[in-house]
């Protein structure tokens, strides 16, 4: 199993209890690009990410994704569905080979029905979910296509980043997930082409750096200044 990111569901778990949800499932593994779960469906089962990353999104009626959030080990993905019954709100996608444990909503239910300590670690989590939704409104208000694509390059550079070294040896940050121009876009709703001009601008800077598949932080409190 993959490090769990701080703050997890799964990191959050004492081992007694991540004992008993592993045995209400089952390990399945996902290729990148498939799709775990799908918007509008019903929610059958609740996935927990072991391995790999995930992007949750739905689509424009315009067209076109709205990313909505990137989740990785120890996520769990589905469980608003399993808990209040309704239809799916958004769908999942793998963005690399992903293993995730997966339980029954009937199991989901019955693993918090058990553990009254679990459901309260949920409800904080979705409260966090619900403030940083409140946040991302704000900032489409205050901030223009550059400020928002800050944000996120900041966000991934804090979840996602690894030491980078430069030739000139100064120490930057190298972003390990890769996202398309597209789906950055969609997370900062904003068009492909007005965030490629942000990227342009961020680079001419000097904060950042970008190539194929490959995204690094040259100057991560300069984008934070940027992003506020």
């Amino acid at each position: 199993m993959s490090p769990l990111e701080p703050g997890s569901f799964l990191a959050d778990l004492t081992p007694a209890e991540r004992a008993d949800l592993e045995s209400r499932g089952r390990v399945r593994d996902f290729a990148r690009g498939d799709t775990l779960f799908t918007e509008g469906e019903e929610p059958g089962w609740v996935a927990v990410l072991l391995r790999g990353r995930v992007k949750a999104f739905s689509y424009h009626e315009q067209g076109g994704e709205a990313l909505l959030a990137v989740r990785g080990p120890g996520a769990v993905l589905g469980e608003v569905a399993a808990i209040d019954g309704q239809p799916r709100s958004a769908s999942v996608q793998a963005l690399e080979p992903v293993r995730a444990l997966a339980v029954s909503a009937d199991e989901f239910m019955a693993f918090l029905q058990s553990h009254g300590r679990v459901s309260i670690i949920i409800m904080r989590m979705l409260c966090q979910r619900w403030r940083d939704a409140d946040r991302k409104r704000v900032e489409f208000g205050m901030f223009d296509a550059t400020g928002r694509v800050a944000q996120r390059l900041v966000e991934l550079a804090e979840r996602f980043g690894v030491p980078h070294r430069t030739g000139t040896g100064e120490e930057s940050v190298r972003i390990t997930l890769n996202l398309s121009q597209e789906e950055l876009a969609g997370w900062v709703g904003a068009s492909r082409e007005a965030v490629s001009k942000a990227l342009r601008t961020l680079r001419r800077h000097g904060w950042i750096e970008t190539g194929r598949r490959r995204l690094i932080v040259h100057d991560l409190q300069a984008l934070r200044r940027h992003a506020r």
